[in-house]
């Protein structure tokens, strides 16, 4: 049983080609997905966004390609790539993409 799906197994890979942004879109793969933990990854285009929200658990941004904006309990932070940001539970977040970026997004939730 694969607890990680919709990726190859044993190959090393290079995550953001996985994914490819689409114009006016937010394109997202869902790689693992259960009550403890939630893996996807993300290919933003510019000017798309993710309105201000709520998780039930701490979100980890990896950011892969490009900048992107996050905006976490009023304040807004700027990650390019290789830079990540924890969004941790019940804090209202929103991104936004000032230009094409793709991520990785790793929600850990409670016990």
């Amino acid at each position: 049983m694969n607890y990680i799906k919709n990726i190859a197994h044993e190959e090393v890979l290079d995550l953001a080609a996985q994914i490819s942004a689409a114009s006016g879109q937010i394109v997202s793969k869902t790689l693992a997905q259960n009550k403890h933990v939630s893996i996807t990854l993300f290919a933003f285009s510019k000017g798309e966004e993710i309105s201000t929200h709520e998780s039930g658990g701490d979100a980890m941004v990896l950011v892969l390609e490009g900048e992107g904006q996050f905006t976490v309990d009023g304040k807004v932070h700027f990650c390019k790539a290789g830079e990540s940001i924890v969004m941790p539970a019940g804090k209202p977040h929103a991104v936004f993409a000032k230009e094409d970026f793709k991520m990785l997004l790793t929600v850990v939730f409670a016990a």
